[in-house]
């Protein structure tokens, strides 16, 4: 799956990158038909721990999924996201299916 990464105000290191990727990745043994993705890493200046978010789309054909999750890490923060979408793929593939 082609995914663009962004990061606001800050220059995410390749580890990071390579993890989110890697936990993308294993959003395809659910749903194959994936098109293309976008990841954007966010540094909030709120006060608190949770202060880093993570914001996925994903393209999939005939409508787009979208989870934001704020953690104290980018990688708490991308594994609840990928969590969220993976529910949501379930939803789809079950929609798909009845139809």
């Amino acid at each position: 799956m082609k995914v663009q990464m962004h990061s606001v105000h800050f220059d995410a290191d390749q580890k990071l990158l390579d993890f989110i990727q890697k936990r993308l990745d294993k959003l395809e043994t659910f749903y194959d038909r994936v098109t293309n993705g976008e990841v954007i890493l966010k540094l909030n200046n709120k006060d608190g721990i949770d202060n880093k978010t993570v914001e996925i789309k994903l393209y999939i054909p005939g409508t787009t999924l979208f989870s934001q999750e704020d953690a104290a890490s980018f990688e708490a923060a991308a594994d609840a996201a990928t969590e969220n979408l993976r529910r949501q793929i379930t939803k789809h593939n079950e929609k798909v299916m009845s139809h």
